[in-house]
């Protein structure tokens, strides 16, 4: 039989029967003023209220894999989003856009300036495609290749050449700004275009027999949805007079800041890919363009 002893300073112990060991025991807790008993943390998980069962702990190796793959698909995402629908990397291959763009000049391209934008026009900055700018388009013979040229001409603008100097719309074009000649010899095919019958062994087939269909009083006239483009190396740019004019669903972006430049010796170009990074890698200090590094394109 169980016993029961109270004090004033100490609460009632009892023995819990139904133990093995009969060592359990259990605190009873103190009548309140009412003569109710508080009810118990046990005596409420026996009323069926159980715990809330303990969240698995997951290794932290695993979790820093997790942070690891989810920082890395977001950074693709966002490379995938920024190259396709925002801006692009390009570098200069060629003479043809010197001197405002050199040979080893690496650009980033605007993809969103001469977007269609639809009902956002008024919203976002769209412009249309202006004659003097400057464009990156894919090469209408080889579209897989990537130009970057000076727009001459827009739709419904009469071009022609004389004696290396352009006119539109019968006004010569102030180009000294922008436009060099380095040739000293007179190419009547380059300077004179579109007069003459000579025909220029750089120029594609297919151009020159659409050329005759475009040419009007010895002057090119720029069929609609097409643009008419030259290198600012008026003498040294396969452009528009030798392939033809540019799709306007060709135009990639305009280029808008020179990121980085460098100078690319002949001497470097003949020992293949290899050569050429050892080269740039050893030779960058006094190759590298310091003073075109972060430069705007105009």
């Amino acid at each position: 039989m169980n016993e029961h002893m109270g004090s004033p300073e100490f609460p009632a112990v009892e023995s819990a029967e139904g133990s093995e060991s009969g060592a359990f025991v259990a605190v009873s807790e103190p009548e309140n003023a009412s003569g109710e008993r508080p009810t118990s943390v046990s005596e409420s998980a026996l009323e069926g209220k159980a715990p809330s069962p303990a969240k698995p702990i997951r290794p932290r190796n695993a979790d820093d894999w997790m942070s690891g793959i989810q920082w890395l698909s977001s950074t693709v995402v966002l490379a995938v989003f920024v190259i396709t629908f925002l801006a692009q990397a390009f570098q200069i291959p060629s003479q043809s856009m010197e001197k405002t763009l050199l040979i080893g000049d690496y650009l980033l391209v605007d993809k969103v300036h001469y977007a269609d934008g639809g009902i956002w026009n008024s919203l976002l900055p769209y412009s249309p495609i202006s004659r003097g700018d400057i464009i990156v388009f894919r090469y209408p013979v080889q579209p897989n290749q990537h130009f970057v040229k000076r727009v001459i001409g827009v739709p419904g603008d009469r071009v022609h050449l004389y004696r290396g100097k352009v006119f539109v719309n019968g006004k010569a074009v102030d180009d000294s700004a922008f436009a060099i000649h380095k040739s000293e010899q007179f190419d009547s095919y380059r300077d004179n275009f579109p007069a003459g019958n000579y025909i220029s062994p750089e120029v594609n087939s297919r151009w020159w027999v659409e050329m005759h269909n475009v040419v009007h009083q010895g002057e090119i006239v720029v069929p609609p949805g097409r643009y008419f483009v030259m290198g600012d190396n008026r003498d040294e740019s396969l452009d528009s007079r030798y392939w033809g004019f540019v799709p306007r669903e060709n135009i990639i972006g305009r280029p808008f800041l020179i990121y980085w430049s460098v100078q690319r010796p002949e001497t470097a170009a003949s020992d293949g890919k290899l050569g050429r990074l050892l080269y740039t890698l050893v030779h960058l200090p006094e190759d590298a363009r310091w003073d075109r590094t972060f430069r705007l394109v105009h």
